[in-house]
């Protein structure tokens, strides 16, 4: 591991990190972009043959009932059991956050309120390149389930043999996923953000995925909308002189297993950091005064997964702000969240946690304001609404509320 002191260019790095844009990436995703939305279904076959190295055709792209039915002769029998329990856990959590419509009215005669729909269509992305991502299928689909989405359709990569890893076939089918398409990268997000002939236009996207997928969704974004702009995975450990040294390493060398997977430090002892320094061979280590210091570092840092394996966690938490995770106390690992404790691992990285929150229900709604005035209403807040539109110069705004009077 590397040492990055405060206030070293090394340190400002690690804060100004995030899922900027490669050039090279952008150009060669805005063509597959381009390419998708002009020509549909014909485009996707040709990346599937030039990306997977496999020829498909149109009705080969959707995953049939008989593909996911042998899916399950492919898994382990306990795999089904093991995965309720999970579903769950996640269940329990999401249920916190569902959202009613409501409204309020005054004796005035003025009614407000907000109307919460859930999105008609949504699409969930499931990275299966070095290792099929099981879990991001229930971390993804649940809270949109949850929300009362109506359509979910999901897309991941195919292999070789032009088939989808049956694990993730198998959760998606138990969660009642309407559509699943063999369909990765770049390509699969511009499918889903326009619409083909084969697979439907979605409303949201949502999930992890490379370069080239986050990339794809920054392009699309507008067309549709997305969850959030995700690069390399990241922990970041807040550790004293009580902590376990032994669980301060395997955690930060889990977050290695991860593809370009970041992993820092953060400690007031020079002795943990001293033998770190030697036996974690990526990473970074950042020696601070106390734990105060260590919660502000942190909070600059603003990590997708925030370890906290101090003798008193919660006392540090408390001065936390940014942060897409906050695991707590030294039988908390980041695998917990990564599989079964409930939240979604989905969660805002590269510095973006100081403005975007992990994957929730929340995301799978949209708000319409509602508004209603009676006449007099309308005649007791007259004064002001004319005298802002006299500023603003809108004449016909004036109008449009004096002719309700004549």
């Amino acid at each position: 591991m590397k040492l990055a002191r405060v206030g070293s260019k090394q340190f400002q790095k690690l804060c100004e990190r995030n899922a900027g844009s490669n050039k090279r990436v952008a150009e060669s995703v805005r063509k597959i972009v381009e390419n998708v939305k002009l020509y549909g279904d014909d485009a996707v076959i040709r990346y599937a043959r030039k990306f997977d190295k496999i020829k498909l055709t149109p009705k080969e792209l959707k995953i049939s009932e008989c593909e996911t039915s042998g899916a399950y002769q492919d898994i382990k029998p306990e795999f089904v059991s093991v995965l309720k329990v999970v579903i769950d856990n996640i269940t329990k959590f999401y249920k916190k956050q569902l959202k009613k419509s409501w409204k309020i009215k005054d004796a005035n005669g003025v009614l407000l309120g907000e109307k919460v729909t859930p999105l008609e269509k949504v699409g969930v992305y499931v990275p299966s390149g070095t290792v099929p991502l099981v879990s991001s299928v229930y971390m993804s689909v649940i809270p949109a389930k949850m929300a009362g989405v109506k359509k979910i359709v999901l897309v991941t990569p195919p292999n070789k043999y032009k088939s989808v890893d049956p694990y993730i076939l198998v959760v998606a089918n138990l969660l009642k996923v309407d559509e699943i398409y063999k369909i990765g990268g770049a390509q699969a997000i511009a499918a889903l953000a326009f619409g083909t002939k084969t697979v439907p236009k979605v409303d949201k996207i949502v999930g992890p995925g490379n370069a080239y997928v986050t990339e794809a969704k920054r392009q699309v974004f507008g067309y549709c909308d997305i969850d959030m702009l995700a690069g390399p995975t990241e922990v970041v450990i807040i550790a004293n002189q009580f902590s376990n040294i032994n669980y301060i390493k395997a955690d930060l060398e889990a977050q290695g297993e991860h593809f370009m997977g970041l992993s820092i430090l953060i400690t007031n002892s020079k002795k943990i950091a001293k033998t770190l320094k030697k036996e974690v061979a990526n990473g970074y280590i950042i020696l601070v005064k106390n734990m105060e210091e260590a919660a502000d570092v942190a909070n600059k840092l603003a990590a997708e997964h925030l370890q906290i394996l101090t003798n008193n966690p919660k006392k540090i938490a408390n001065r936390i702000n940014n942060a897409g995770a906050i695991f707590l106390g030294p039988y908390t690992p980041v695998a917990i969240g990564d599989y079964v404790a409930g939240p979604s691992h989905v969660l805002p990285t590269g510095g973006s946690a100081r403005f975007f929150s992990g994957l929730g229900v929340q995301d799978f709604y949209k708000c319409s304001h509602i508004l209603s005035y009676t006449k007099s209403a309308l005649e007791n807040i007259r004064g002001p609404l004319e005298k802002i539109a006299q500023i603003e110069g809108l004449k016909k705004h004036l109008d449009s509320v004096k002719v309700r009077f004549e």
